[in-house]
């Protein structure tokens, strides 16, 4: 039952907007006391791996290029390895953009540059209707790739939700009928390059995040347990009409605390129920 290697989701499972969930920076500080090690995978292209590091710090939270895999980096390998020297249109926010290009990846926003050879689009803080009609202008009229950093439809924050990626790409798929390659989770790359720089075993490491369509489905994907966080998206009737099973579901992170690190645990049931194979936290 005990685990190594925690591999987390942040929106929704370690913070909510700009604050820690309660009990997630406990779990965090259990984690390193236990020896084991934590390693954020998100799909959040909007901060480079620096504001990241950052932004933990203005929560209390200590940490360093070890701890993140996010899509931003698996996207950016991606392009490195396929379209390197190419020129890349790019939808983004400001600091994906600027990482992008200082990882050496010729991405512009002029729609109107005659070699761009793909268009790539991530969540946008700066979203505008012009940036809309270029993608499908080039998507349109143009024999370019597309790519996209991740599938996530919302992005949660203190007030609720806001449209993602994935959200994005749908509206622009419902103008011109083209639908991305999608990027970061649920593909397992993210889990295999931390297992890999971990040196961890697959059954030592637990994939843990609120979404079922993207963290549940990367760790059953790379065969990594995951547990379901009820802190953000998904809900508990959302698991039964679900093909993604989780492993375990927890109110939050604050109770993995209990279960996998070697502290006092809570008894742990196996739920019983025939359609699924999750074990229910009590009590």
């Amino acid at each position: 039952m005990k685990k190594r290697l925690f591999l987390l989701d942040i929106d929704g499972t370690i913070c909510r907007g700009n604050a820690l969930i309660p009990g997630a920076g406990e779990f965090l500080q259990a984690v390193r006391r236990s020896g084991g090690q934590f390693v954020f995978i998100t799909n959040n292209a909007t901060r480079s791996t620096a504001d990241y590091i950052r932004f933990f710090r203005t929560l209390g939270v200590e940490s360093g290029p070890e701890n993140y895999l996010t899509a931003a980096y698996a996207t950016i390998r991606y392009m490195q390895e396929r379209y390197a020297g190419q020129h890349i249109y790019i939808l983004a926010t400001d600091s994906f953009t600027a990482e992008c290009r200082q990882n050496g990846l010729l991405v512009t926003t002029d729609a109107a540059d005659p070699a761009i050879t793909c268009v790539l689009v991530s969540y946008d803080n700066a979203l505008n209707y012009d940036k809309i009609k270029d993608v499908c202008l080039l998507l349109t009229t143009r024999q370019v790739d597309y790519i996209a950093t991740n599938p996530d439809l919302v992005c949660p924050v203190d007030f609720g939700y806001l449209p993602d990626c994935g959200a994005i790409c749908n509206m622009i798929e419902t103008a011109t009928h083209r639908r991305p390659r999608f990027l970061g989770k649920p593909e397992p790359a993210m889990v295999q390059y931390a297992l890999q720089n971990a040196g961890c075993a697959p059954e030592k490491a637990l994939v843990v995040g609120d979404r079922l369509y993207t963290d549940i489905a990367c760790g059953r994907r790379a065969g990594v347990e995951t547990a379901l966080v009820l802190s953000g998206e998904a809900t508990r009737a959302d698991v039964y009409d679900s093909e993604e099973k989780p492993d375990y579901i927890f109110p939050s992170v604050a109770e993995l605390r209990q279960e996998f690190l070697p502290e006092p645990a809570v008894s742990c049931v196996r739920n019983t129920a025939p359609e699924t194979s999750m074990r229910a936290c009590v009590s």
